[in-house]
């Protein structure tokens, strides 16, 4: 059943926290986390203690995010893949399931929004649908908006390796450390670039604004600004 995105957050500040490395960064993490969380011997959760100031605000993990801890209101993925590897323990998240990805719409446990295919690219206006932009992270965007937020600050939104060539702050797709140029001219970074700069055309129409946390990312139409100052 189609879903149409309630006005639950109207007028206030909505967190997405995205899969890019730099989220460890961003919340000083200590190296000896990361690298159990990255190897697998600890959970997505051991971040949550760090990021304790996220806790009371209203955040949206999209993909992998959602197992940081159940303080997220909302899990949004639109990928096929992830919904088939992760179904189990998305239907115990507690939080709200949200998918643009078709199959979810037989699954009552999921709120379905279908993709606006006359507007694939930016913020669809219609709350009962998302555009796409080709990445579950933009598509996560247009559902804060919905919503009614105000104001989108983005964590992890990083369109880049890191300086270890990591491109998550996790390993749970088991990918490890991206080398070789076959792996190199695989990943989706330019693809998913493309949607952003029409993101932030129609983000400026509506009158959202659109933060991005993370001052090195390679999205260059949002304003940058560091976490620091924000929780300051």
């Amino acid at each position: 059943m189609i879903w149409q995105v309630p006005r639950i957050w109207d007028g206030g500040d909505v967190w997405i926290i995205g899969g890019g490395p730099s989220v460890s960064r961003q919340f000083e993490v200590p190296d000896k986390v990361v690298q159990e969380v990255m190897a697998g011997t600890l959970p997505p959760s051991a971040y949550s203690s760090y990021m304790s100031f996220l806790h009371d605000k209203h955040v949206i993990g999209v993909n992998v995010a959602y197992m940081i801890g159940d303080w997220i209101d909302m899990v949004f993925f639109g990928d096929k893949g992830f919904f088939l590897a992760h179904q189990q323990r998305l239907a115990d998240f507690p939080g709200m399931k949200v998918s643009c990805e078709p199959t979810t719409d037989k699954v009552d446990w999921v709120k379905f929004v279908p993709r606006d295919t006359k507007h694939s690219r930016g913020i669809s206006g219609n709350p009962k649908m998302v555009s796409w932009n080709n990445n579950s992270g933009a598509a996560a965007i247009n559902v804060a908006v919905h919503t009614g937020a105000k104001r989108i600050i983005l964590l992890g939104f990083d369109m880049k390796l890191n300086g270890s060539n990591n491109q998550h702050w996790h390993d749970v797709y088991k990918r490890g450390v991206i080398t070789g140029e076959k792996r190199m001219k695989n990943l989706p970074f330019d693809r998913h670039l493309r949607g952003f700069p029409v993101i932030a055309q129609d983000a400026q129409k509506m009158g959202v604004e659109i933060l991005n946390c993370n001052l090195d990312s390679k999205i260059e139409c949002f304003s940058k600004v560091s976490l620091k100052d924000l929780i300051l």
